[in-house]
């Protein structure tokens, strides 16, 4: 089969069923170019996607509507840009992880996806102007070397890693929890909107995904998995920012977390990572270093 009629099916799989790349390895072991993936008898779709029978009938069904449209045509009405696992654009870092995204969804300045200088920014929903006076602080020579900054779109630090970025002259990308037809937080919809002028956006899932919970702990490890090196600024002891640390140690990310007052429950989160082997540290220069080793 060509790579268009493979692309068009991969991509109406995936936005029927939006999976990582390792629940699909299965199904494409046994159908490389999903030639006949309507055509698999239900039993066997259910053994190999590890669903129900109920499902993967409903699944095929589902397929048959969505495979007749033109996907990458849909997409682009809309300004989206799908890149498949197995694209050459598609980043190198993110099929080292045990699940990576089967198919990451682009808008913007797609470029800014092969800088291979990239470093995350996050921390606490509920930052202070402590976490926008460190990034402040931190940020500058790193925008000097085009380090491109990683985050989150979620309110508190990274909005402030996103926002400080870019009034630095600085380029940005974020990673959403979301498909884009729902961006969330709605109050950090006109900074999406911004972003995609001169920025970038990521997804891993199709527009339509609303808001889920679980969504969000797997958008950190995409944020980890693009990233040399994680930057943390306020997180409380048991919080979405010390798993994506999680995410970035099993990695083999260099780790950063900027100290702050023992008096701030906030200071909770940087703490403890300091004292499992993160760097700590209170300036750009700092970081440009253990990056550069």
């Amino acid at each position: 089969m060509g790579k268009s009629p493979f692309i068009n099916r991969f991509l109406a799989l995936h936005y029927v069923f939006p999976v990582p790349l390792n629940k699909l390895f299965p199904l494409l072991e046994y159908d490389p170019e999903l030639e006949k993936f309507e055509k698999i008898p239900p039993q066997k779709l259910a053994k190999l996607c590890k669903i129900s029978l109920e499902r993967a009938i409903k699944l095929q069904k589902i397929f048959l509507e969505f495979v007749e449209i033109p996907m990458l045509q849909m997409y682009k009405k809309h300004s989206i840009i799908p890149i498949l696992f197995s694209d050459p654009n598609y980043p190198k870092s993110l099929l080292d992880l045990y699940d990576p995204p089967a198919v990451i969804y682009l808008k913007g300045k797609t470029e800014l996806l092969t800088n291979s200088k990239k470093l995350a920014i996050i921390g606490s929903r509920k930052a202070t102007d402590y976490s926008a006076e460190s990034i402040k602080a931190i940020l500058p020579p790193l925008i000097q070397e085009k380090y491109v900054i990683i985050s989150g779109l979620a309110k508190g630090a990274d909005t402030l890693a996103h926002q400080i970025t870019m009034s630095l002259g600085g380029k940005t990308i974020a990673v959403l929890g979301t498909g884009f037809f729902h961006v969330y937080p709605k109050q950090n919809l006109k900074l999406a909107t911004d972003m995609e002028k001169s920025q970038l956006l990521l997804t891993e899932y199709p527009p339509y995904i609303t808001p889920q919970k679980w969504n969000f702990p797997m958008r950190n490890r995409i944020i980890s998995g693009l990233s040399q090196g994680v930057v943390i600024t306020e997180a409380t002891e048991k919080s979405g920012t010390v798993s994506t640390m999680e995410h970035a140690l099993e990695n083999g990310k260099e780790i950063f977390a900027i100290p702050g007052s023992i008096l701030s429950p906030l200071s909770i989160g940087p703490h403890l990572l300091i004292l499992e082997g993160a760097k700590p540290v209170w300036n750009g220069h700092q970081i440009l270093e253990e990056l550069n080793k």
